[in-house]
């Protein structure tokens, strides 16, 4: 638990920030941006964002500032379940993180004030939805001042989602190497030559990273009268720029995982009955939070979504994620998060004093971890030894629930018939010792029609 800490990742802003106390998460907010805070909750735009779900919202206490000198109001905000990165999402996901925060400038210069920065790490996914995390992000408009996000705005969301759309889904990894969003030089670089002649990616991507090069190191003139944007000229790239994320698209075809539902190896009687299994191991721990690793499409992760319990589904395969997060839009399902995540090479810590951004065990952990069909893809396609797997596992949570794939089954055949054997250690007995030195096996079944094991066990 993080008592009176001050958080790693809110330290740019000097309008205020996030600390822990005792266990809860406030914002203080400074005395500089005490006018742009009373014009954000009097002039009704909180509440219009709040009321649309637009924003996170909050209470303001009265709690010791964690910088009083500086203090002005302390509060705080509804929390959310896990903080996930703009590197982790889907393609979809993004997209909806852009028109949100495109939505949310519309409203805020309709009530006299602008997004000061349109960063994708202040959106995160709430209830299953897109949702503004950060209430110091807006400032009083001032007619015929240019939008100051908009740069930001372009690097981190029209950038990566044209790289996906017109060149490779897995582009927005790109986003873990800029965290504070890819170079338009960069983009327009990598993206074809055709989209040259799609006027909003040609003017807001090739054009501005031309605009950027040309002006850049050159001095500021502060006496120098700057060009004036009327606010219709705002409102103006505001809907161009929406206008090209909603025609930006990409499908989920020809990836690892997307047909995985119709291409495993269980038959109907052994995928009913491994439900099944997984459906009582639920239903006696009765955990507060589930993350499945190595989800696919989802398909185990809503057992426990559908039960009310949160539930993070992480998967390498952008069109499984993508899949998942599609089906999550269309059933209204609140509690499933599908994130993006290579095990073999997961979340690092990343940004300033490596402590901006976190891996996935320092921000948060789960209850129960599933991890369904994975072990041989690990073990055999990756070299990872049964002994590093499950100290892994134990550092994420309490329970695993976890099945063991042997190597006469033919999905590790096939992964076999590409590569010499040299897992001489990749038995059933050897698979229990390795994860007998982190937990207690509490209790092992095997699958119908299969050799595959399902395991309940309990970190020691």
């Amino acid at each position: 638990m993080k008592l009176n800490k001050r958080e790693s990742a809110s330290f740019r802003d000097p309008s205020g920030f996030l600390y822990w106390q005792e266990g809860e998460l406030y914002r203080q907010v400074n005395q500089k941006y005490q006018g742009d805070y009373e014009m954000l909750m009097e002039s009704g735009l909180y509440q219009n964002l709040v009321d649309a779900d637009l924003l996170i919202p909050h209470q303001e206490v009265e709690v010791e500032p964690y910088d009083a000198e500086n203090a002005y109001r302390i509060i705080r905000p509804e929390r959310v379940a896990f903080i996930s990165y703009p590197y982790e999402w889907s393609f979809g996901q993004i997209k909806a993180a852009a028109l949100l925060t495109l939505a949310i400038q519309q409203r805020a210069m309709a009530h006299g004030m602008s997004l000061k920065d349109s960063s994708a790490y202040n959106v995160q996914f709430w209830r299953g939805r897109p949702v503004l995390i950060d209430t110091l992000s807006f400032e009083r408009y001032e007619e015929g001042l240019p939008w100051v996000a908009y740069r930001q705005f372009c690097q981190h969301f029209l950038a990566p989602l044209a790289l996906m759309s017109y060149r490779d889904v897995r582009l927005n990894q790109l986003l873990r190497i800029y965290i504070d969003g890819i170079p338009l030089d960069l983009a327009s670089r990598l993206l074809p030559p055709r989209t040259h002649f799609n006027f909003p990616l040609l003017s807001h991507i090739h054009i501005h990273a031309a605009a950027q090069q040309r002006y850049a190191g050159q001095k500021l003139e502060l006496d120098h009268p700057r060009r004036e944007v009327s606010k219709a000229g705002i409102l103006g790239i505001l809907s161009s720029l929406e206008a090209a994320i909603q025609k930006l698209a990409w499908q989920p075809a020809g990836t690892a995982w997307a047909d995985y539902g119709v291409t495993h190896n269980y038959s109907e009687s052994s995928l009913a009955h491994k439900k099944k299994i997984v459906d009582s191991f639920l239903d006696r721990i009765a955990p507060k939070n589930v993350w499945d690793m190595g989800a696919n499409t989802g398909f185990f992760s809503r057992l426990s979504s559908q039960r009310g319990i949160p539930t993070l589904a992480w998967d390498i395969d952008p069109g499984a994620v993508e899949l998942n997060y599609q089906q999550c839009i269309a059933e209204k399902d609140e509690n499933l998060l599908p994130l993006i995540l290579d095990l073999t090479n997961p979340s690092p810590n990343l940004g300033w004093h490596n402590h901006e951004r976190l891996c996935i065990q320092e921000r948060g952990s789960a209850e129960m971890v599933l991890a369904l069909a994975l072990v041989h893809h690990l073990a055999i396609a990756n070299n990872i030894p049964l002994d590093q797997m499950a100290r892994f596992f134990a550092d994420l949570g309490n329970w695993l629930v976890i099945e063991f794939v042997p190597k006469h089954d033919p999905q590790t055949q096939k992964l076999l018939a590409v590569r010499e054997d040299i897992f001489i250690e990749y038995t059933q007995s050897d698979f229990e010792n390795a994860f007998s030195a982190y937990y207690k096996i509490q209790e092992v079944e095997q699958i119908f029609d299969s050799g595959r094991m399902m395991y309940l066990m309990q970190r020691k």
